[in-house]
């Protein structure tokens, strides 16, 4: 909830069928849409194709960050391959 005090808008789940379905609702297009979406780690787990539908757009950029508990090494994968398309290979 840190992210509400710096005036994003924050959609907490519970649930991996609720997250895809919030997920859907902000990548539809329409009026209000989001150019980044940060994720937690642990809440993308399992939804990495629906994810992956967005990493060759301009717009959302869906990116995964830390839980409290830690970093899964999803987001710095993410990073490291988006990296490698947009150079050729890999410079990390």
């Amino acid at each position: 909830m840190g992210f509400k005090a710096l005036g994003l808008d924050v959609f907490p789940v519970s649930t991996a069928a609720e997250t895809k379905d919030t997920l859907r609702r902000l990548t539809a297009p329409s009026e209000d849409e989001y150019a980044i979406i940060y994720m937690e780690e642990t809440v993308a787990l399992g939804l990495e194709a629906e994810i992956d539908k967005y990493k060759d757009k301009p717009t959302p950029a869906i990116i995964l960050i830390p839980g409290p508990e830690g970093s899964l090494g999803m987001g710095q994968a993410a990073l490291k391959a988006a990296v490698e398309r947009a150079v050729g290979s890999d410079i990390l």
